[in-house]
């Protein structure tokens, strides 16, 4: 594709109307040249739409082609890496860059660049957490969160499936899921987009709502109860992966936990073992405990069935 023509899919992708006089006169050639360059940009996959009349002219539809990439080498090594990367996130919104990447503009590239790449690949790994659950909803979610619309949901809940009415704030990707934060009932609730069975995007907007990053970087309102937890060298080792308990000194984590998130922190204690001790508060102590204690139970009935077999 020669300069004149990355130059006309640029001014048509402003998506203003153009005649071909227009464009004729703006790069100095015929008119015929300009069509001919028209009806190249159409065959290469930029979908143009022409309208006839004293007022028409070529624009350029809203799923168009974007100028070709020109990236030096290391910047097409670092492209290539990204895509690597994406390769093991499951359902990327808009996820089908990841075929034209490979296919289309890995074949466009000089030899020498794409065995370098092959090669490249032989040395780096991304290992991601590993999941199964789909979630075929991403690219719609995103859609919905940028224009501040409302989606019309069948989610997967606790009590069964249920459809109810939320405006998407965004996605984020943690520990093999995606997650949709999410405006219902003057409140942001956080959902799972691989629970959504099927969704629709209404009509309503709403103006008030927060981006992403703005929800991320806002204060947790709730009101927080003092914690203390004491973690073994191991365990504070531990601690530093964890996104809850990062901020451990000289082994010990002191924070505030809000009281309905309780439940969700004495379940994530159980990993550490006895490499991590709630000090207080006492409810969330009691709850590490009881969680233990139901966690033992099965293997104390092996050791009472023993006991049996051993007086018969």
């Amino acid at each position: 594709m020669n300069e004149r023509r990355i130059a006309l899919m640029r001014i048509l992708d402003s998506r203003k109307k153009y005649t071909a006089r227009e464009l004729a006169e703006r790069f100095g050639v015929s008119v015929r040249t300009i069509q001919r360059d028209l009806d190249y940009l159409q065959q290469t996959g930029l979908p143009l739409y022409t309208e006839t009349g004293p007022h028409g002219g070529y624009r350029a539809l809203p799923n168009r082609l974007l100028p070709p990439l020109h990236l030096a080498r290391d910047e097409a090594f670092g492209l290539f890496l990204m895509l690597q990367l994406l390769e093991t996130i499951p359902d990327v919104p808009f996820g089908s860059v990841r075929e034209h990447l490979s296919e289309q503009y890995y074949a466009e590239l000089p030899q020498d660049v794409r065995d370098s790449i092959d090669q490249l690949k032989d040395h780096i790994s991304f290992r991601m957490l590993p999941t199964h659950a789909d979630s075929p909803y991403t690219s719609l979610i995103l859609e919905a969160a940028m224009n501040r619309r409302r989606v019309n949901m069948l989610y997967r809940s606790v009590t069964g499936d249920k459809w109810t009415k939320v405006y998407p704030v965004g996605l984020y990707f943690e520990h093999g899921y995606w997650y949709m934060p999410a405006h219902s009932r003057d409140r942001i609730i956080l959902y799972r987009s691989d629970r959504v069975i099927t969704m629709t995007i209404l009509e309503d907007t709403l103006s008030s709502l927060p981006t992403l990053q703005e929800w991320l970087a806002s204060e947790d309102c709730r009101k927080g109860i003092s914690a203390k937890i004491r973690f073994t060298p191991f365990g504070a080792r531990l601690a530093e992966s964890d996104p809850i308990f990062q901020n451990v000194s000289r082994h010990e984590w002191q924070g505030h936990i809000p009281a309905e998130e309780f439940t969700y922190v004495s379940r994530h204690l159980l990993k550490y073992g006895p490499e991590a001790e709630v000090i207080y508060p006492k409810e969330l102590r009691i709850r590490v405990k009881q969680l233990l204690q139901d966690s033992l139970n099965p293997y104390l009935k092996d050791d009472e069935a023993d006991d049996e077999r051993k007086e018969t």
